[in-house]
């Protein structure tokens, strides 16, 4: 003779309720994550433009640095 176990419905139900609390909370968790991941995505974009704007102001920069050394070194051998 076996029995079966009774189902409590109080404590069936309190269970589905936690587990869907951790639902909504795993839910929230996973908004707030996409949220996150999308503002980082964009500041690694700009990140990623304005390093590239440095290179170029970079490059111009050291171009004009060794022209004006080139005219200093033909100034000195000019004179």
């Amino acid at each position: 003779m076996s029995e079966k176990p009774t189902v409590d419905k109080n404590g069936l139900d309190g269970e589905l309720r936690r587990l869907e609390k951790q639902v909504d909370a795993l839910l929230a968790t996973i908004g707030a994550l996409r949220e996150e991941n999308r503002a980082l995505r964009h500041r690694q974009d700009n990140l990623a433009n304005e390093r590239a704007s440095l290179m170029q102001r970079n490059e111009q920069v050291r171009t004009r640095v060794e022209a004006m050394i080139g005219r200093l070194k033909t100034l000195e051998h000019g004179s």
